[in-house]
């Protein structure tokens, strides 16, 4: 399975071990995106003895260019665990796993490009088409809208500006154009708070039914603007903070590591 599996296995050097576990951890994770452009694993045991009863100071993992679950590009995914027990026996296999769940201090980074992109999947998508909105039938005399070439800019202050166009049931496009706060809610939804409508780039005599559908657009992005869904299975991500910088969105928290996740690509 590794190329260089026999010269690893060979105890010439004090930190055989470490080269094994890092080659096995690197192949065992990088099969768990989609896509990735680099997956770095670092493993810090000292002495170097302790890897043969399983005992790891420290482990990191650092990844670049990750596609997660077919659609949802991270520029960036790293953590760093506290100390871990592994199964050592499994390594000489081929196979990471853990005796006991640890923990990890984790930051993930997004970029302007790669949201605009996420809001282009069809899971995202669907979740904006034909939706009831009861205080446009007075507007337009239908209830149902659909929101349609969204598009999400990055603002200093962890501020965004969104625009979008309004497809409602009697035929009519309008532009939206608002922007929000972006906050943390249950350590894991990203929320938009005090949105505010952006009149600018809205002809006037749509401003009246475009606000209307801005300040009903945010509250419909808070439900759907999960971070779950960067969590892999038996890993599962909790977030302290997010902070906007230049075109990167950037959070950090903490991983719950129950076990390594199987090798199947998502």
């Amino acid at each position: 399975m590794f190329n260089s599996l026999t010269d690893l296995t060979n105890p010439t050097g004090g930190d055989w071990g470490e080269r094994l576990l890092n080659t096995v951890a690197s192949k065992t994770i990088r099969y768990l995106f989609t896509q990735s452009e680099s997956v770095e694993v670092f493993v810090q045991c000292n002495p170097s003895s302790k890897l043969l009863q399983g005992s790891i100071d420290s482990f990191k993992m650092r990844g670049r260019g990750l596609i997660i679950r077919g659609d949802f590009r991270a520029e960036e995914l790293s953590f760093q665990t506290d100390a871990v027990v592994i199964d050592f026996s499994n390594v000489l296999r081929g196979k990471l796993t853990l005796k006991q769940p640890t923990q990890a201090i984790a930051q993930v980074t997004l970029s302007e490009a790669s949201i605009n992109q996420a809001f282009k999947a069809e899971l995202v998508k669907k979740r904006l088409l034909n939706l009831s909105l009861p205080a446009l039938k007075d507007i337009s005399g239908g209830e149902l809208v659909s929101f349609e070439a969204m598009q999400l800019q990055l603002l200093p202050n962890n501020r965004v500006r969104i625009s979008a166009k309004a497809d409602l049931s009697n035929g009519e496009l309008v532009p939206i154009s608002l922007s929000a706060t972006i906050a943390i809610e249950r350590r894991r939804r990203l929320v938009f708070c005090n949105p505010k409508f952006e009149a600018d780039t809205v002809p006037e005599s749509q401003w009246k039914i475009s606000e209307t559908l801005s300040y009903a657009l945010a509250p419909i992005l808070d439900r759907m603007v999960d971070l779950e869904r960067f969590d892999l299975d038996g890993i599962t991500m909790r977030l302290n903070r997010l902070e906007t910088q230049g075109k990167q969105l950037i959070f950090s928290g903490y991983a719950q590591i129950e076990r390594i996740p199987t090798r199947t690509p998502i």
